[in-house]
């Protein structure tokens, strides 16, 4: 049973994570492939302070935004049909995901499709938004890729990884269950043990601080997890990596980039990158300023410290003048309360002794 209180702080973490990955995202789109040195002398010596034009517009997202809303609507959705006796979470999330991938080829909306559901409808995601390749390549067809036969097996960047935080919110699931589960869909189109054993990592953690641990002690907890399994020691190196460079002095973008391992930042090194950033936070704006400029994958870090800060602190400190001009706020808010209003009172929205029509019109589900 929730009670109010309990029902309202699990509601700020839920838009705090939603909100905060989001903006990280829009804060770093327009350092896209520019190095540490093309950052300042474009933005000054303090690099990008403030969110920028990209996409033509200031506040734009990428497509790890896009993806992490279908996320959060497959996991609604399957909640809802675990009533049907159909209990196979992954599927559901790959059903949204496809979702997804035809908003980056149609024109807009095909309101002949009944599965479609309400995120579907909202007309701003049908545009593409710089989508990682092996995210376009693994919902280009039905088929459900698993860890044992995963879509694209040497993709190893972090695009998984940066949809992979709404996990973390399934409070109510053991932190093993929720590991596995973001494993299990990050495989649906990024193969690579790094990238699959990563998204696990964030999901793990970002369930830690729903829960009100520490930054420092669910990422513990994401590292016992992680130990034993197989090609777990690229994340696990990438994630002690952060945890030590805490105590090295103060933190500087010459500090962010040594966290990479190569010059060629994998997903382990984009997560530690955000939870290096997250941790040293003096606040939610000067953690994601220090994610987003560096060489690497700036709007990824800045979605993932984002995701971080967000479930840590609440969406009240996520900074307003950023919050203002974000893209797709009122969806992002949406989205958010629907999911915390199904983790927190789904019986009766779907449950066997009351029913909600209106409900399964939002989040339509087949039989089986």
């Amino acid at each position: 049973m929730w009670g109010r209180a309990e029902q309202q702080d699990f509601r700020s973490r839920v838009r705090g994570t939603l909100l905060g990955s989001a903006l990280g995202d829009a804060l770093g789109a327009p350092l896209a492939g520019l190095s540490l040195d093309a950052v300042r002398a474009a933005h000054g010596p303090a690099g990008l302070t403030a969110p920028a034009p990209a996409h033509g517009r200031r506040g734009a997202v990428t497509a790890a935004t896009q993806l992490t809303l279908f996320t959060v609507d497959g996991l609604i959705r399957a909640h809802v049909r675990r009533d049907t006796g159909a209990w196979h979470p992954p599927t559901d999330v790959h059903r949204a995901h496809l979702r997804w991938a035809a908003t980056q080829h149609d024109w807009g909306p095909d309101e002949r499709r009944e599965d479609n559901g309400w995120l579907a409808q909202e007309e701003w995601l049908y545009v593409r938004r710089d989508p990682d390749r092996a995210c376009l390549t693994g919902f280009a067809d039905t088929v459900l890729g698993t860890p044992e036969q995963p879509k694209n097996p040497t993709a190893r960047n972090s695009a998984a990884t940066t949809r992979s935080a709404p996990f973390g919110l399934l409070v109510g699931w053991d932190p093993a269950l929720v590991l596995q589960l973001a494993v299990e869909c990050a495989a649906q189109s990024h193969g690579h043990p790094t990238a699959r054993l990563s998204a696990g990592a964030l999901a793990v953690t970002v369930h830690g601080l729903t829960r009100g641990e520490s930054l420092d002690a669910a990422v513990r907890r994401a590292l016992a997890l992680l130990d034993g399994r197989p090609g777990h020691q690229p994340v696990t190196d990438a994630l002690l990596r952060a945890l030590a460079a805490v105590t090295r002095g103060a933190p500087t973008a010459e500090a962010v980039e040594a966290l990479a391992a190569s010059d060629d930042p994998d997903a382990a090194d984009t997560l530690a990158i955000a939870v290096y950033c997250a941790l040293v936070a003096q606040d939610v704006p000067h953690g994601l300023r220090l994610a987003v400029n560096h060489g690497g994958d700036s709007a990824a870090a800045g979605a993932l410290c984002g995701s971080l800060l967000g479930a840590l602190h609440g969406e009240t400190a996520l900074p307003a003048a950023w919050l203002a001009g974000l893209e797709g706020r009122g969806t992002l808010l949406e989205l958010a309360d629907d999911f915390a209003l199904e983790m927190t009172q789904g019986p009766a929205l779907h449950g066997p002794a009351a029913a909600a029509p209106g409900w399964s019109a939002r989040y339509p589900v087949p039989a089986s």
